[in-house]
């Protein structure tokens, strides 16, 4: 009786060793997302940023001096 016992709560410590390391991920893999989504909404800034000063060189005449 002792050996299926012990067969049950390995099991079980197994299955909820897993879980933690689930979430662990499945939080990890938010923070990333949300890195990402961070730079690109500035990397989209730096090309609107971009865009705007070859429209006012352009509207120069090129003469960036």
């Amino acid at each position: 009786m002792f050996w299926p016992m012990l067969a049950i709560a390995l099991g079980f410590l197994g299955v909820a060793v897993l879980g933690v390391l689930g979430i662990r991920v499945f939080l990890e893999a938010q923070r990333l997302a949300r890195q990402v989504m961070r730079a690109t909404e500035r990397i989209d800034r730096a090309a609107q940023d971009l865009e705007q000063s070859t429209t006012r060189l352009a509207r120069t005449g090129g003469s960036w001096r």
